[in-house]
C-alpha cells in the first residue's frame, strides 16, 4: 500500500528513500488515535501545493510505489511488528511503543537493559521476567532458552540495579 485516503485526503507514504523530501516539503503526517495512544503512520498528507504540481506528485507517489516494493522484498525476512519478535506480546509491544521504541532496529539500538530502564521509568514494577524477554527478542529466543552468559549477565546487572528506580519483582 503506497497511499491511503483519509476524511477526503490523499496521504502518500514515506519510504527511507522519500521521507526527507516529504519532511521538507512540510506535508503533515498521517496520526490516528487507538485506544487513547496517538499513533503516527509514515504516509504524509498530499497538500494543495503539490496538487497544483503534478509532475512532482507523479514523481513522489512513483518514488512511494517503487520504494514499497523494495522494502516489501526487504522485509520478507524481518518482523513486520514487535509483537512478532519472541517473548513480546501485544501489552508489551505497546508499552515499548511508549517508551519510544516502535521496531525491532530500535529494539536493539537501545538494548535490553537501556529499553529495560526505559520502562521501569513508565512502570515501577517492571520485573526480571521483562528484562529476560527483552534480550530473547532482540537475540530471537525464548526468555527460557536463552544463551547462559547472556542470561548470567543479565541476571548480575539486574540484581545491582539500583532498586529505587525500579520496584523488582519476578
Amino acid at each position: 500500500m503506497f497511499a491511503l485516503v483519509a476524511e477526503g485526503e490523499l496521504y502518500l507514504r514515506a519510504t527511507q528513500d522519500n521521507e526527507n523530501m516529504m519532511r521538507a516539503l512540510m506535508m503533515p503526517q498521517f496520526v490516528y488515535y487507538k485506544r487513547g495512544m496517538e499513533i503516527l503512520l509514515r504516509y504524509f498528507r498530499v497538500d494543495e501545493t503539490l496538487w497544483q504540481h503534478p509532475d512532482q506528485l507523479i514523481a513522489l507517489a512513483d518514488e512511494s510505489i517503487r520504494g514499497m516494493e523494495s522494502e516489501k522484498a526487504a522485509r520478507k525476512s524481518q518482523p513486520r511488528r514487535l509483537k512478532d519478535l519472541p517473548n513480546i506480546n501485544l501489552t508489551l509491544e505497546r508499552t515499548l511503543w511508549q517508551v519510544g521504541v516502535k521496531d525491532a532496529a530500535e529494539l536493539r539500538v537501545q538494548g535490553a537493559i537501556g529499553t529495560y530502564v526505559k520502562i521501569c521509568a513508565l512502570k515501577k514494577e517492571t520485573g526480571l521476567n521483562t528484562l529476560l524477554a527483552l534480550e530473547g527478542a532482540i537475540l530471537g529466543f525464548h526468555k527460557s532458552v536463552l544463551p547462559t552468559q547472556s542470561h548470567a549477565m543479565l541476571l548480575n546487572w539486574f540484581n545491582s540495579f539500583q532498586q529505587d528506580d525500579c520496584r523488582i519483582s519476578a
